[in-house]
């Protein structure tokens, strides 16, 4: 053999060697291509059973956005019905606030009355003291 055949022989055992590599690096890619593709598939099915899922949540929210609008306008609708009420209440409150302060005032003037009888009291009972004094007095002068 000469120089030229070994190396040949040694280029085409490393050649074998580099087939033999790719090959295994090739079965681990395919491996791995597998695993994504496979991955894939269970994410596209995972994505679609949430898209059913999320799909069929919108349709309870909305039906519950309904009866929550329905009642809404059902509670405004009372409320505005005893509004009135609230007025006739808040009237009433002033109008006991109002005989209250007359009730004041009028207890106050009776009282000042109840002072000023006292003092014409007490004065008509020294005048007609006085009258008694008098007309005695006359009498025995007489």
């Amino acid at each position: 053999m000469s120089l030229g055949g070994i190396a040949a022989l040694i280029a085409a055992l490393a050649f074998v060697v580099l087939v033999i590599f790719l090959v295994k690096v090739l079965n681990q890619v395919a491996k791995t291509v597998e695993k994504v593709d496979t991955t894939v598939k269970e994410a596209n099915t995972t994505i679609s059973v949430l898209t059913k899922d999320v799909d069929l949540l919108m349709q309870q929210v909305e039906g519950l956005l309904v009866k929550s609008n329905h009642l809404l306008n059902d509670v405004n609708g009372k409320v505005a019905t005893i509004d009135p009420l609230f007025t006739a209440v808040a009237d009433l409150s002033e109008s006991v606030s109002n005989l209250n302060l007359a009730s004041r005032n009028l207890t106050s003037k009776v009282a000042t009355v109840g002072k000023n009888t006292a003092k014409v009291k007490v004065a008509g009972k020294v005048g007609e003291s006085t009258m008694k004094f008098f007309r005695n007095r006359k009498q025995t002068n007489v």
